[in-house]
């Protein structure tokens, strides 16, 4: 998916035009992945752009750079701020917002410390990640050859550019071998997440999903997910997923900022349910698109409403002092 370009970019607490927000070639992240970072969408509401679930991206954006040592310049309330400000600077409406915190160019070594730790935001048009059709249809998955990471090697809570590196691995077989994802497995060969999802399996009427310690990422989709099933009478269980549950379900769908909640219609060419989307799949998107595009009560107080600037500011944040 190409990106659209906006109009500027938030680096280090200055606007940087987006053709102009570059970074040495031997900085630490291009060559150890050094870096955490969060995706977080904006959407179109009747009053106005609003971002979902801001405040939870930045507390794990900070669990992320706390767990790495990463300490910024600035602070998590700085960063929420630049967050805001880079969509309504872009004059964007509907799109999608990556902070990042890295490690910059100044030493050249595994041992990160050193290296400036920089922080950036970005925020662009994004469509739907696996396509319009897909939240009607579903899409058809394999169970990737490769497994999640051992909770021992790297830490899966921590929303890590290496981690992605498992991820592309599992996007590229699933894209090769004819299909649209994947589901890894974890070590133990329990089920644990998509490539960039959570994943949900409906079994009679109940909802069924991997715990954190299956080495899933604490998705914010995945939590509201569970708060609005809870809410709509549904039964919902964290808990160890056999492989088979994926071939057994009534119903299974992915869960992620990327993909919201897109249903999956097959596993290995063998049909979920009646090959489609599903009732309760369907009643969770209708209540999850309900909320982040105005037209239910935002119950929960997910939405943060982007102000429209009357002029574009010099910058977002200031660096706290020492």
């Amino acid at each position: 998916m190409a990106l659209q370009k906006a109009s500027k970019i938030w680096m280090n607490g200055k606007w940087v035009g987006w053709d102009d927000a570059k970074i040495h070639i031997l900085s630490h992240v291009v060559h150890y992945a050094s870096s955490v970072f969060e995706g977080i969408r904006c959407y179109v509401t009747k009053r106005g752009p609003a971002i979902f679930r801001l405040e939870e991206h930045m507390d794990r954006l900070m669990l992320s750079a706390r767990v790495y040592r990463m300490e910024t310049a600035f602070t998590r309330d700085q960063i929420r701020d630049a967050c805001v400000e880079v969509v309504a600077v872009n004059g964007l409406k509907e799109c999608y917002i990556r902070p990042v915190i890295y490690r910059g160019y100044e030493n050249l070594g595994v041992n990160p410390f050193g290296s400036p730790v920089e922080v950036a935001v970005a925020a662009f048009p994004w469509g739907k990640y696996l396509g319009e059709d897909a939240l009607v249809k579903g899409v058809a998955v394999k169970v990737s050859s490769w497994q999640r990471m051992a909770p021992n090697t790297l830490p899966a809570m921590a929303k890590a550019s290496a981690n992605y590196m498992n991820s592309q691995l599992m996007k590229m077989e699933a894209k090769l071998d004819g299909y649209e994802e994947a589901i890894a497995l974890d070590v133990h060969g329990y089920v644990s997440e998509g490539s960039g999802q959570n994943v949900f399996a409906v079994m009679k009427g109940e909802l069924v999903t991997p715990p954190l310690h299956n080495s899933i990422l604490a998705g914010i989709t995945r939590n509201s997910v569970i708060t609005l099933a809870r809410d709509l009478g549904y039964k919902v269980r964290e808990e160890v997923m056999p492989r088979e549950y994926l071939y057994a379900a009534d119903e299974l769908f992915y869960a992620g900022t990327a993909v919201e909640v897109s249903p999956i219609a097959s596993v290995d060419k063998i049909p979920v349910g009646s090959g489609g989307r599903g009732p309760i799949t369907k009643a969770l998107q209708d209540a999850f698109f309900g909320i982040v595009r105005g037209e239910h009560p935002d119950r929960y107080g997910w939405l943060r409403p982007v102000p429209q600037l009357a002029a574009e500011p010099s910058a977002v944040a200031v660096p706290r002092s020492s």
